[in-house]
This record gives structure tokens, sequence and C-alpha cells, in this order.
């Protein structure tokens, strides 16, 4: 067998952090190759994997294979670029069709997709290799990563849409702050609209799970994160509109999925919550869940769907909201942000050239007129729509689309006293 360096028990970072160079958090197992170097989960599960040499992409640069079973490339890029448009130092193209504005698909690059096919082939070479010189411990390490097969990581992705009732189709933007790497739990089926412009919707009508559905969801998440279980800070309070559930299953589910999860004792410091909702289901919250929630253990992220403050775009997106509803909810989520020290509210915008042309300038006047100088809380996240149907333009005009939108995306950024940064959709 090739020369190869066993590390059955190697620790991370404790703390989510921005950095311009590769790092990993919690504890994981590694594998160094010539060519590769593999990192596992606490399960044994391939996590990370990096190429070597001259025909990998870049040195800081890495493969991710999520919960779901999708392959992830952490792409480099220019970290200023990339810092200012996504708020990160690396960007993460995925696997399957997403709305990103990277046009290039890394998948196609040789040198990514072999690095997937190698560590198959390295770890049967591992499966029929025995060696006198491995310890008990590293032995144990190979038996179980040798276990954990193609086939049986994608029978767990699967387990794990079933335990939750399906796939999440799109994580909230905030997220990023973990790398996505978030314990979904559902509390909530649907979402209050059925709008025309979205992707990610599902046909459901609202409906919020009962109390029992939840705590056997979390019972059995905890099983099937086992081990890696220590490994996770965050939960995500599922699906579209979880904020529109009853503030009572909201807190039940955020209590409960702290303690069985048991958060507290996670090699990662803090626990995070994330939801999204919408402009009806975070104006009918009250005072007193916004002070319940900041008393959880918890640094909380909602992301509320506004889209637009425009009332001719509201129209034309068909979103069930009048532009003076989105006003009040902007007001509201800043004042929330400025009270409550464990709480942000974020947002959400479409962002197109062949948008209304008040849209922006709207949203303009009036986050202005309400933070009247730079606020590092109510992060503003713009998702492009590209190819989309609503402007009634063909294939090379969406293309055209996307290869200025970062671009003008800086012109946009530069008159908003928020952060504000392009909005990747990730699924789990």
């Amino acid at each position: 067998m090739k020369t190869v360096t066993i590390t059955h028990h190697k620790n991370g970072a404790r703390r989510h952090t921005k950095v311009s160079y590769p790092i990993r958090y919690g504890r994981y197992g590694e594998i160094r190759t010539p060519k590769y170097t593999y990192q596992f989960n606490l399960n044994g599960e391939i996590k990370y994997i990096q190429g070597r040499g001259g025909r990998w992409p870049s040195p800081s640069e890495w493969l991710k294979r999520t919960q779901a079973n999708d392959w992830v490339y952490y792409l480099a890029g220019d970290y200023s670029g990339v810092q200012d448009a996504f708020g990160e130092y690396y960007l993460p193209c995925p696997n399957y069709p997403t709305n990103t504005i990277i046009t290039r698909n890394l998948f196609e690059v040789d040198a990514v997709g072999a690095a997937i096919t190698a560590w198959h082939q390295d770890q049967q070479e591992l499966h029929h290799h025995s060696s006198s010189k491995w310890d008990d411990a590293t032995r144990r390490f190979i038996q179980r990563i040798c276990r954990q097969t193609p086939a049986i990581l994608k029978k767990r992705a699967c387990l794990l849409h079933e335990i939750i009732g399906g796939p999440v189709t799109v994580l909230p933007p905030d997220t990023r702050h973990v790398d996505y790497e978030v314990i979904p739990v559902t509390i909530a089926d649907g979402c209050l609209y059925q709008c025309d412009f979205c992707c990610v919707k599902s046909n459901r009508r609202f409906r919020p799970r009962t109390k029992t559905n939840i705590a056997d969801q979390i019972q059995a998440l905890k099983r099937l994160f086992r081990y890696d279980l220590r490994n996770y800070n965050a939960v995500f309070l599922g699906t579209h509109d979880a904020l529109a559930a009853d503030p009572e299953l909201i807190l039940f589910a955020a209590e409960n999925a702290y303690d069985i999860l048991e958060l507290e004792a996670t090699f990662l410091v803090g626990a995070r919550l994330f939801l999204f909702g919408s402009v009806d289901s975070f104006m009918g919250k009250k005072t007193a869940f916004f002070d319940t929630l900041q008393a959880l253990p918890y640094t909380t992220s909602i992301n509320i769907g506004f889209e637009s403050a425009d009332a001719v775009t509201l129209r034309l997106l068909q979103k069930p909201v009048s532009a003076k509803m989105v006003e009040n909810a902007l007001v509201k989520m800043q004042a929330i942000n400025r009270q409550y020290p464990n709480i942000e509210i974020t947002a959400n915008f479409v962002y197109g050239d062949h948008l209304p042309k008040d849209h922006l300038p709207t949203l303009y006047d009036l986050v202005n007129q309400f933070v009247p100088r730079p606020y590092p809380k109510g992060t503003i996240y713009f998702s492009p729509l590209v190819n989309h149907s609503i402007d009634n333009q063909g294939k090379n005009a969406a293309i055209s689309q996307s290869s200025n939108i970062i671009r003008n995306f800086y012109k946009i950024k530069s008159r908003i006293p928020l952060p504000s940064y392009l909005y990747l959709i990730q699924r789990l």
C-alpha cells in the first residue's frame, strides 16, 4: 500500500471565525497520502478532501461533504472580492444547481472529480490492507472509516431527510457563520406565502408540527449524528417560515434541542439558533417572545424575506404584503437588533437588473432614513434573480445578468449603512 500518515484524533478550532486560510473545527481524524489529505468526522465519515500537487486547483482550496451527502468545493478566489460580496473568505460552490453567481462548474475540473474517485479507491485499499504497524486505536479508526461506504453515506442522508420530513431546500444565509453546519429540526411545513418568484418554496400550506413530532425528530437526530454530535453547536428550526409558528412551539423546540442534543457539551464555543420568518410572522411576534428568546442559551439569527420595499416590485413578485408593511417591519427589525444583544434580525431582498426602477432607490431611502450611520447588526442579503421568467428574456440575457452581478452589487453595497452581502443558496 502507498505511504500514508494516519492521525485518528486531531483538535481543530473551537470557535467559528473569519480567516483567509484553511481551518477545521472541532475534532476529527486524518489520513495523508502523497496526493491527498482526507479528513473524517467522529463517525468515520469522509468530511474533507484537499489535494496536493500541480493538478489540484489551489493549495488553499478543498472539498467538503455535507450531511446531505452533497459535495461542495471551497473556492478561494480573490479574497477581497469574495469577502466583500459574500461576507466570507471562501466561496462554497456546490455540486448541484443553485442561484450562485459563479457560472464556472468546479466539478467539471478533472482534478476535483478525481479527488472523490481517489478517496473511494483508497478506502477500498485500506479495507483490504492490514498492518502490524498500526496500534489498536488506529486499527479501529481504519475499520470505522471503511464501514462508511458510498452506499452507507447515501442511506444516512436519506435517513436525515426521512427524520425531518424531506430535504432542506435552502438554509438561512446567516448559517454561513457556522459554515452551514447545522442540525435541522422541522417545526412547521410550508410558508404563509406562495410567492411566484420563489424557486425554493414547497407546495405545502403552512402547518406547524406537534410537540411530539418535534421531540421525536430531535431524539432521532441525536441517534443519527451519534459521536459527531459533539462537533455541532447550531440548530436550524425549519422550514421556510418557522417564525410563523406559535411562540410556545418555537421555544419548546429550541429548549429541547439544546438539552437533548447536549449543546452545552459541544467542542465548539457557544450555541447558535437559526430561523426563517416572513413580514407577517415577524410583525406578529410580541416583545415577550423576544424577551424569552434573548434569555435562551443561544445566539439567534432570524432571516426575514422582505424581497422589496417598492409597491410595484412587490406586485410583480406576487408578494402578498404592502410597501408600508415592509417599512414597519424594517423599523422593527432595527429596534430588535439594538435592544437584544443575542438576537439579530436580518433581511432578504431580491436583486436583478430587470426589476422595476424604484426597487433599489426605495430601499436606499428607507434604510438610510432609519439607519443614519453604519451599524453592525441587521445584515441585508440580496438574492439574485437569474434565469427568472418575470423578465421574459432568454438564456443569453440571464447569463449577461450573472456576469455583471458582483460588479453592480458593489455599487449597491456602498449606499447601504448596514452589512450587505449576496445570498448563496445552500441546501441540506
